[in-house]
Formats: structure tokens, sequence, C-alpha cells
């Protein structure tokens, strides 16, 4: 009988840590993930991060106009506010 209780206990841990084991792997392989995404895009997000630093640092007023225009055109020299 003692044999038996022995087995499960043991089969419980190896459970538990199957478990983490694949948690792990999970988290592993998100980061590597959102690793790559970031350095297929990191020129495009650079420039649209110092443009947007450009444009609020400067002392032009912002432009008047459809967002999503204005974040297409934006470059590492921030928004020509005309």
């Amino acid at each position: 009988m003692k044999l038996k209780s022995a087995k499960k206990k043991s089969f419980r841990r190896s459970q538990k840590g199957q478990a983490v084991v694949e948690y792990v792997i999970l988290i592993v392989v998100i980061a590597l993930a959102a690793l790559l995404v970031l350095t297929a895009f990191s020129d495009r997000l650079r420039e649209m991060i110092a443009g947007v630093t450009n444009t609020l640092g400067g002392e032009a007023e912002a432009s008047k106009g459809d967002t999503a225009e204005m974040i297409q055109e934006l470059d590492s020299d921030g928004l020509d506010v005309e």
C-alpha cells in the first residue's frame, strides 16, 4: 500500500514539474517572437519615435489634419509643420 502512495506522489510532482517546464518554454517562444518582430521593424520604429520626439519637442504648433496620414508621413525629421 505504501508503495502505491509513493508512486502517486512521485507522479504528481512530475506533472507539476512538467507544467512549469511547459510554461517556461511558452514564455521563451513568446519572447523570441517579440524580439524577432522588434528586430524586423526596429528601423521604422526608431524613425517614428524620433519624428514624434522632434515634433513634440519643437516650437511649431501641431498641424491640423488626419492623424493616420500624419503618422504615415512621419520620418526622423518629424512632421513638416507649416
